[in-house]
Formats: C-alpha cells, sequence, structure tokens
C-alpha cells in the first residue's frame, strides 16, 4: 500500500466535488501524461461539465460523470488509483471511507472532517485497512513555512515556550465564507475548522507538538444581519445576482464576471439550486468571525491565537519565544483591496489559485537573546498559497514533464490522518469552549490519544 510521503507518479484519478477549488486537480493531473482523470462526481451535472470542457482544452480525454448515489459503482467500476475529495467538508466521510476500504489512495482538502464521531470513522478505517490517506495542507508546502520549521528544528531557538499567532482574512476573502455553504457550521464546522485547521496543522509542524488542551471566545461580530445594521455596511438582498442593491456593495461577489464562477455556479444553480453570492449581512449564518484562541501543548509551549475574517489587509504574523531567543514571521498576502462593483474585474475575488492582489511579501526575524535580529533568507514561492499548490501538486502527483521536483523537502510535508485529526480537533475544542466557557481537552473531546 502506497504511504502518503513519498512522492506519487501516474495513475487512474477520480474527483468527488467538482466546484472551484477542484479545478486545481482537474488541471494538474491532465498535466502529467503518467495520471488520467478517468472520473467525475458530483451533484451537479453542469459543474461537470465545466470540468470536462478543462480536460478538452488540455487536450486529454474525457472522464466518465457520476452522480454520488452512484459512488460506490464509480469505484469498482473506473479501478482507481487516487481519489480526490473536495466535497463539502461535513461529507468528506462519505468518500474517503469507502474507498479506503477498496485499497484506494485518498487525498482530501482540509479539514478531514467536521466532527468528532466522523473524525473516529476515518482513523479507525485508515487503521483496519492499513490505506494511504493524506490531508492536502497545502501552507505547508509554502517555502517560507517550511524555512520556519527548519530554524526552529535547528535550535536557533532553543526550546519554544510560546507561540503568538494573529491570522486577519480581508474584506474579500473573509467575506467570501459567508456568501457560501461555509456560513453554515453543521456543514463547515466554522472557521475554526474549515480555515484554521490549516493555522493549527501549521504549529503542530512547526515546534513539532501535539495540543493538548483549549480554550477560547467565539463571536459573529461583524457580518450578519444585526452588526449589518449596526454598522451601516448591510445592504437588503438575499443574493447579489438580479440585485440593484448588491450593484455596487464592496462585499457582494458577481459570478457573472468571472469565467470560471460564471460556468460553475451561476449557469450551474439550475440543477441543485445553490447560491455562491448570498448576503453577508443575513440572518441565517451561524458561524463565527471574531475568534480568540488559547492553547496548549504537550511540550508544555502555549499559543495565543486570534483569527479576524473582516480586516482590511490580509496576512498573519506568527512568533516564537524559545530559551535561547525569537523567531518572528510577517506575510502580508494582500496589503489592501480596492471594492469591486457589478461588471468589474473580478480577478482575485476567490482566493487561492495565484498570488493575490497588492502582495506585500514576507519576511523572517530571528533574534538570538543577548543579540541583534537577523534577517533569515529565503526562497520565494510564486502562486497560490505562497508557493504551496504547485509544490503539493508535485508531491502528490509526480513533477509535469520537463520539470524536476523543485524540493527535496516537499517528500517530507504530507500530513496524515493523525495530522488531520489533531488540526481539525483544535478548532472543534474552541468550538465546544465557544459554547461551554470552559477549558476543553482534546484527549477526552475525541476519546482516543492521538
Amino acid at each position: 500500500m502506497v504511504q502518503a510521503g513519498t512522492t506519487q507518479v501516474g495513475g487512474r484519478v477520480g474527483i468527488v466535488g467538482t466546484g472551484h477549488r477542484a479545478r486545481m486537480y482537474t488541471t494538474a493531473v491532465s498535466e502529467r501524461p503518467d495520471s488520467q482523470l478517468v472520473a467525475l462526481c458530483d451533484l451537479n451535472s453542469e459543474r461537470m461539465k465545466h470540468h470536462q470542457k478543462l480536460l478538452k482544452d488540455l487536450g486529454r480525454p474525457a472522464a466518465t460523470e457520476y452522480h454520488p448515489d452512484d459512488f460506490e459503482k464509480m469505484l469498482d467500476e473506473q479501478k482507481l488509483d487516487v481519489l480526490v475529495v473536495t466535497t463539502v467538508d461535513a461529507t468528506h466521510h462519505l468518500y474517503i471511507v469507502p474507498a479506503l476500504k477498496k485499497g484506494i489512495r485518498v487525498l482530501t482538502e482540509k479539514p478531514m472532517t467536521t466532527d468528532v464521531p466522523k473524525c473516529k470513522l476515518i482513523l479507525d478505517t485508515v487503521e483496519e485497512t492499513k490505506g494511504s490517506l493524506q490531508v492536502l495542507f497545502n501552507y505547508r508546502y509554502n517555502p517560507v513555512h517550511w524555512k520556519v520549521e527548519e530554524v526552529i528544528a535547528s535550535g536557533k531557538i532553543g526550546n519554544v515556550k510560546s507561540v503568538h499567532f494573529e491570522w486577519l482574512l480581508d474584506t474579500v476573502h473573509g467575506a467570501d465564507y459567508f456568501r457560501r455553504w461555509h456560513r453554515y457550521k453543521d456543514k463547515s464546522g466554522g472557521l475554526m475548522v474549515h480555515k484554521s485547521s490549516h493555522h493549527f496543522d501549521l504549529v503542530n509542524f512547526w515546534i513539532n507538538a501535539k495540543p493538548k488542551e483549549v480554550f477560547g471566545m467565539g463571536s459573529l461580530a461583524f457580518y450578519g444581519a444585526e452588526n449589518g445594521a449596526k454598522s451601516g455596511w448591510a445592504r437588503d438582498y438575499y443574493r447579489a445576482r438580479d440585485s440593484e442593491a448588491a450593484s455596487d456593495d464592496p462585499f457582494a461577489i458577481h459570478l457573472e464576471d468571472e469565467p470560471g464562477l460564471k460556468a460553475l455556479y451561476a449557469d450551474a444553480e439550475h440543477v441543485d439550486n445553490y447560491h455562491r453570492d448570498m448576503n453577508v449581512f443575513a440572518k441565517d449564518i451561524t458561524i463565527e468571525d471574531d475568534m480568540a484562541v488559547l492553547v496548549k501543548y504537550n511540550t508544555g509551549a502555549t499559543m495565543t491565537y486570534h483569527l479576524t475574517a473582516y480586516s482590511p489587509w490580509e496576512g498573519y504574523r506568527v512568533m516564537f519565544n524559545g530559551d535561547k531567543g525569537r523567531l518572528e514571521l510577517e506575510v502580508v498576502e494582500s496589503e489592501y483591496r480596492v471594492p469591486t462593483k457589478k461588471g468589474g474585474a473580478a480577478d482575485g475575488v476567490v482566493h487561492g489559485e495565484k498570488a493575490l492582489p497588492q502582495d506585500g511579501g514576507a519576511k523572517i526575524t530571528l533574534q538570538p537573546l543577548w543579540g541583534k535580529a537577523e534577517k533569515v533568507p529565503f526562497q520565494v514561492g510564486v502562486g497560490g498559497h505562497g508557493g504551496g499548490d504547485e509544490r503539493m501538486l508535485d508531491q502528490i502527483f509526480g513533477p509535469r514533464p520537463g520539470q524536476v521536483e523543485k524540493d527535496s523537502a516537499v517528500t517530507r510535508l504530507s500530513a496524515n490522518q493523525v495530522d488531520g485529526a489533531l488540526a481539525m480537533a483544535v478548532g472543534l475544542a474552541a468550538n465546544e469552549s465557544f459554547k461551554s466557557g470552559k477549558l476543553v481537552k482534546i484527549d477526552d473531546l475525541l476519546g482516543v490519544v492521538l
């Protein structure tokens, strides 16, 4: 059985969930002649058509289409080597588990899943089948991130005692979670699970530690109907499409202004009635947009973490305090945003496929005790998620023709099911603490020791 962590080349690939994120995988497989996308699975036939067009444009044969009700039939008929799962977060287990039982290598978008019973089911299935499950934490592959890990592992700041981590989502990218299915906690686990699992995984990876205890406070402080009325940002519409009130709303997304979004959502919504452009100041939002979390690790280190989803700029700052010094990382993904209007450029309205507008760069600063601060050089990544997407794709599918694997480091960056569970568990524990007002122990929450 193939194990996560080794570079993979070739094979018959299926993708379940054909939304915006899945386009990256369709393209990546098509660019590698030793791999073939043989199957697409989605509730929405129109979205699958968009992926078929991508295949045709790249000179690759069409894939066979399946409805989710026929998912196991797809597994039997297509003899897949690899399954990529990019569905709604709460449904990941429906596809991970059957594929593992059939000996298929599974690659799943983060988060691995959204609640404890589903997490246990996935962990038990991997253990029973001895299968291969990789959680696609693409931020691990950003060169600046593994440089941070290298510096800490080298001992230059000694033993890490505390971490302070602030992540800012701007009023375009941050707002986007409140326009779509992610705004419902039962589907996404909230930003603590869907988004922050990225960040919690990075810290686990950086300091080589496991989270043990979590306390948190979170609220819907900016988005939602009540907050929009107080701030004056709210507009009176359900969704942006065909709404005059949304035409110049800086928080709206206009699907018709970006060809991919138009094809995947505006032209496909008649099939399943999914609206990708809902009002961010609506009454039915059930996730938080402002969250403060305190985490204690098995090494004794602690972390203070804050996620803000309505910032004027996008990026993050993380500081590590050790018994020999301090390490600081600052990444400015976008210094500011310009409001978009209906009929305007839609470039950059969806995060991930390429660098955001007004990229402000990154810097790493190392300061030993009793010494001056110094800048740490690192390789600058280019493209989506700071170059992480491209390197991750090289690790999971192998380099494209004419290329060699860019960095030998990428083979050690993959995350398995335990990594996925630990990252998700911090978010789940935080959500529990939001409700109870109490500290939550991860081992008690999961009922297992990881």
